[in-house]
């Protein structure tokens, strides 16, 4: 049965440029939608950029144009980046459109008719040199928990408190440096306590799909999270939400409200439908097949966990007590970190997606190292570049698109480009037996998994092809009949395997199919041969190997000096280094591990290289400790207490390090390796 589905990725804002961290929820979006597509469901992708609030309108004001020339540009700069990186969106819209505000208002007045919307008056500070309320960001002052200085009015990033901006010590303004006034004005609020009972039932509830498959509204780390807000029964911790902001303000107006804004936040999601609205209109679809309560469509919402709050709270209760469906499901991405640190503008890791197309990278590269990465879990990825570089000439042009490129010439020069019949074979048929398998990890969003199958796969046909010799059979008398078949299974391998890697590496399956002399491929092509006969048109390379210098150069042209933020006046204040939480602790995992080999690392009077056996795998580590081991191979045999989940580093010419062995100072000022216990063995636990 064929299913139809509404798939969104959360909204860009239009103040800023896109890089690599949004890349990865729109690769994560679109291989998923590529994957109904080609499965023959009926699926639309729609997104659009989130063009309100107070930065858009200051941003513009400092440029001296109107906030909707600065978007409407934006969202062009946007769209090119996205479509760079083949993102395949059915409508890519603007929150500023008439569609949303139509909707905006609409599901107010629907709210506020249900009794979910109140006002009161409330104190706020107000920039007396600016003559604006401060948006919590824009305020900034001492931490009142920590007293940490220059943090934000909403909470502080040195000990993650959350307070209100009228509790910061000495606040100021982020906007003109003056210190802000208290203020009272009347506010709109969206009543989301009283929502709690229906979030607890959404929140833990669950779908049944047309296919019959069950799936839960959000992951298991999102539900836990929830619960913390929720609460028990007659317990819930949610608060009120403020939906409005006082002029100046760049927005929709709230109706019956002169000089009050519907606060971006409310406006973002429900710039979902007007997308959604703004694709019916131009392609005939019905949108209450979509939206309205009883719909039994599909819909679906990829986001950053950092916006989790918002769409699996604040949106499901507007839909709902507005008259509409609820999302199917809630799909939350962990962030992006780039050699196991932030994106940093210092050293040329934040890297923006125009910055890669211009270095002429292909994009094709980054979706599969992304895909490479992902799974179903809310988990941070990491770029780790040197893996990159290796994953992706390894993978892609050593196993996979090689197989095409041995295969081709022998079919074109001895057998005029046809295909000899080869639907017995049994690499076809191991090959297409893995096809629903593959489809059902893309399903659940298993792409490392997916990804790690289809590269067994090609390490099956390229053992078919070693073992089997294409160029020493076309030596051969007598051997054509085997060479036409060896090299038409391998073309067919070939076709079966870009079907598989088609939602991710979408340009080469448009360019495999032609090659194959094929219209178009879909996931049914994996489960057939081409026919007797069929031919072949002339091969033409599919992709190139990652050279260090295209990502050399491509770190370089991002590398900035980070200057102060130019909305901000300078601060009295030193800002105190940032502090780590408890959780921040625990994602630490201790090990141990045996000693297999220590030994001095050539042009270094610091380093060592350990070779570590850590029970379930082997690893090397560069630990600086060689002047408190003069005699490294002492070290064999030793156990040693290492971190296992750090990501891999390059240590300058010397190698890859892929962990940290800990050790501590001694009152002499050397480090010495720390004492673990009789009986313990590589792989437990510590701490």
């Amino acid at each position: 049965m064929t299913r139809k589905i509404l798939v969104t990725s959360a909204l860009p804002y239009a103040n800023g440029a896109i890089h690599l961290g949004h890349m990865v929820e729109h690769i994560q979006t679109d291989i998923w939608v590529r994957l109904q597509k080609l499965r023959g469901n009926e699926c639309y992708y729609c997104c659009a950029d989130d063009a309100h609030g107070t930065p858009v309108m200051l941003a513009a004001e400092k440029q001296g144009i109107a906030p909707e020339d600065m978007i409407a540009r934006v969202r062009e700069e946007h769209l090119a980046d996205f479509t760079g990186f083949h993102i395949g969106y059915d409508n890519y819209y603007s929150t500023h459109s008439p569609e949303n505000k139509a909707f905006a208002e609409q599901i107010y007045r629907a709210l506020k008719a249900n009794g979910k919307i109140e006002s009161r008056v409330i104190e706020q500070l107000f920039d007396p040199e600016k003559h604006m309320f401060l948006p919590d960001r824009f305020v900034k002052g001492e931490c009142p928990k920590c007293h940490a200085k220059d943090q934000y009015g909403d909470n502080c990033e040195a000990c993650g408190t959350t307070y209100a901006p009228t509790e910061l010590i000495q606040p100021y303004s982020a906007v003109s440096g003056a210190t802000p006034v208290l203020k009272q004005s009347e506010h709109f609020f969206f009543k989301l306590g009283e929502c709690a009972d229906y979030l607890r039932q959404w929140t833990s509830g669950s779908t049944v799909l047309a296919n019959g498959r069950t799936q839960p509204h959000l992951q298991p780390e999102a539900l836990n999270k929830m619960n913390e807000w929720l609460g028990k029964d007659g317990e819930t911790t949610l608060s009120d939400w403020d939906i409005s902001r006082d002029a100046p303000y760049f927005g929709f107006e709230i109706p019956d409200a002169a000089g009050k804004y519907f606060y971006v936040w409310l406006d973002a999601p429900v710039g979902y439908m007007a997308s959604f609205q703004n694709l019916c209109s131009r392609i005939g679809l019905n949108f209450d097949d979509y939206f309205r309560a009883d719909s039994q469509t599909e819909m679906y919402h990829f986001i950053g966990k950092d916006i989790l709050y918002f769409h699996a709270l604040f949106w499901p209760a507007m839909l709902q007590f507005s008259g509409h469906r609820a999302p199917t499901g809630v799909f939350a991405h962990g962030f992006l970190t780039v050699d196991g640190q932030k994106m940093s503008k210092s050293r040329g890791t934040f890297i923006t997606a125009k910055s890669y197309l211009q270095q002429g990278l292909n994009p094709e590269w980054m979706r599969y190292y992304i895909a490479a990465k992902l799974n179903s879990k809310i988990e941070d990825i990491d770029l780790n570049l040197q893996d990159f570089i290796a994953r992706v000439n390894s993978d892609l042009v050593g196993k996979y698109v090689n197989i095409a490129a041995r295969a081709s010439g022998f079919i074109a020069k001895r057998f005029d480009g046809k295909l000899s019949d080869v639907a017995d074979s049994a690499l076809i048929q191991q090959l297409s037996a893995q096809s629903e398998a593959i489809a059902a990890d893309y399903e659940q969003r298993e792409y490392a998994k997916a990804l790690r199958d289809i590269m067994a796969l090609a390490d099956a046909v390229n053992e078919y092809v070693d073992a089997n010799k294409p160029w020493e059979l076309a030596k051969q008398d007598g051997a054509d009949g085997k060479l036409h078949r060896v090299c038409s299974e391998l073309i067919n391998a070939f076709k079966i395997l870009s079907v598989y890697l088609a939602p991710v590496l979408p340009k080469v399956a448009e360019q495999a199919a032609a090659f194959l002399n094929m219209d178009a491929l879909t996931w049914q092509d994996s489960t057939r041969t081409l026919p007797e006969n069929h031919i072949i048109n002339p091969y033409k390379h599919l992709m190139q190997r990652i050279e260090e210098k295209q990502v050399n150069d491509l770190l370089e042209a991002n590398k900035q000096t980070t200057p102060a933020a130019e909305t901000a006046p300078a601060s009295p204040y030193q800002p105190v280094a940032e502090q780590a939480s408890f959780d921040d602790f625990m994602k630490i995992d201790m090990r141990v591990a045996k000693v297999l080999n220590c030994e001095a690392v050539e042009g270094s009077s610091k380093l060592l290289k350990f070779s570590l056996d850590f029970g379930f795998e082997q690893r090397t580590i560069f630990s600086g400790i060689a002047a408190s081991y003069p005699n490294p191979a002492e070290l064999n045999g030793k156990m040693v207490i290492a971190v296992a989940n750090f990501a891999p580093r390059k240590m300058a010419k010397f190698g890859v390090s892929e962990g940290m062995i800990l050790s501590a100072a001694t009152q002499d000022g050397k480090l010495r390796l720390l004492d673990v216990h009789d009986g313990a063995q590589p792989g437990d636990k510590v701490g």
